[in-house]
């Protein structure tokens, strides 16, 4: 009886320590909508650059649909780069003006963009309307550091 009353005892008295370890959690729905309730996410969301480029179908080079369509395709995809290589690199500008007797006659506007990109994500490439491709490029904001040290590296070498 004696070692019965013992057992019973040391049960409990190791349930009980098992149990204090124990947190009752609210599984209710907040009813507040205050930003400090909202979890944070698993996931974190990186910063990305994007880019879309267009192009239309009825003015590419060639007789054939199929093949307008797949030009049409690959030029707003180069489109979206050129896009995205102003956003990393920046755009150079060149203008000029020629005004006579305070009357504008000639105004003429030049751009020219240089860069490398890499590591860029091909989000979409979707038909708008009848005669049109819109195509879009995501780049990881960390990507554009490391392209801009690269591109800096190369006009230094090209400067000696």
């Amino acid at each position: 009886m004696k070692r019965l009353t013992f057992l019973s005892t040391t049960c409990c008295a190791l349930v009980l320590l098992a149990l204090t370890g124990c947190k009752s959690i609210n599984l209710s729905m907040p009813t507040s909508t205050k930003s400090s309730n909202i979890a944070t996410p698993l996931v974190e969301k990186r910063e990305t650059l994007m880019a879309t480029g267009y192009a239309v179908i009825s003015v590419q080079n060639s007789r054939n649909p199929a093949q307008q369509r797949l030009m049409a395709i690959r030029a707003s995809k180069l489109d979206a780069f050129r896009t995205l290589t102003e956003q990393v690199y920046g755009q150079q500008l060149d203008a000029s003006s020629t005004v006579a007797d305070m009357v504008m006659l000639n105004d003429t506007f030049r751009t020219k963009v240089e860069g490398v990109i890499y590591g860029a994500q091909l989000v979409s490439i979707t038909p708008v309307g009848e005669d049109t491709y819109e195509t879009t490029l995501s780049l990881d904001k960390e990507v554009v550091q490391d392209l801009r040290l690269l591109f800096l590296g190369q006009v230094a070498v090209k400067g000696r």
